[in-house]
């Protein structure tokens, strides 16, 4: 069993770690982890829309009756709106601070090309994000709460979905902030592996090429929903 001075030095050494630019980075790699997983499992949501009208609608209500009846109607996706948004402050407030970090260690601008190219994925990663964030309240108004939405109808989500992308602004933004998201992801997953330590000179290609390959694979999913209402498979 620890001792008062052990527990108080192991304390002070978790503090240390967090404050760190490492434990920034750890918290940023998994915050952006969990965030990962809700996009994928979104999108294979979003995919049941080519099942039908009744199927989608369904699968939309059965989301409302998960863990039931230990939880009541909803209770599972307030909970997991709240993990996500624990997610969201825990990596933007990471990402605020490293960036916060690096602009006080270098008074002055790098000029080496690796540099430079780096600064800009930065840069991206940090637009990307804010786009991201913006479309992400968006569609809230828009398919949830039905606040923005040109033809909004409580249950009927997959109406609401074909209304929606009927709409080519609509279609525009959405596919505007999913390529944001696809950059986010290539660099984002890349930068997490490397970070919690998956990523070394043998396998830091492949990983590479793993990630480019799920953020194409989300691109494409979501994608493929607003293309089929366009193009008429989907209405």
């Amino acid at each position: 069993m620890l001792t008062a001075d052990a527990r108080a030095e192991a304390r002070a050494d978790a503090a240390t770690v967090a404050r760190s630019s490492i434990g920034k980075k750890a918290v940023m790699a998994v915050s952006g982890l969990i965030l990962l997983v809700f996009v994928v499992a979104h999108m294979l949501g979003n995919l049941k829309v080519f099942t039908g009208p009744a199927h989608f609608d369904a699968y939309a209500e059965f989301l409302r009756r998960i863990g039931s009846p230990a939880l009541g109607h909803s209770w599972f996706l307030w909970i997991q709106r709240s993990v996500l948004v624990a997610a969201v402050v825990l990596h933007v407030g990471a990402a605020y601070q490293l960036a916060r970090q690096s602009r006080m260690a270098r008074p002055t601008r790098y000029e080496h090309p690796t540099t430079v190219a780096a600064t800009y994925a930065s840069r991206t990663m940090r637009w990307g994000g804010v786009i991201i964030a913006l479309f992400v309240v968006y569609h809230l108004l828009n398919l949830s709460t039905g606040t923005v939405h040109p033809d909004f109808h409580q249950g009927r989500v997959y109406a609401n979905v074909v209304a929606d992308f009927k709409v080519w602004y609509v279609s525009v933004a959405y596919a505007a902030a999913i390529l944001a998201l696809g950059l986010h992801v290539d660099h984002g997953l890349w930068s997490a592996l490397q970070t919690l330590g998956a990523s070394n000179g043998r396998r830091e290609r492949r990983l590479r090429r793993g990630s480019r390959l799920v953020a194409g694979t989300i691109v494409v999913g979501y994608l493929s929903v607003p293309a089929a209402v366009i193009v008429g498979v989907v209405r």
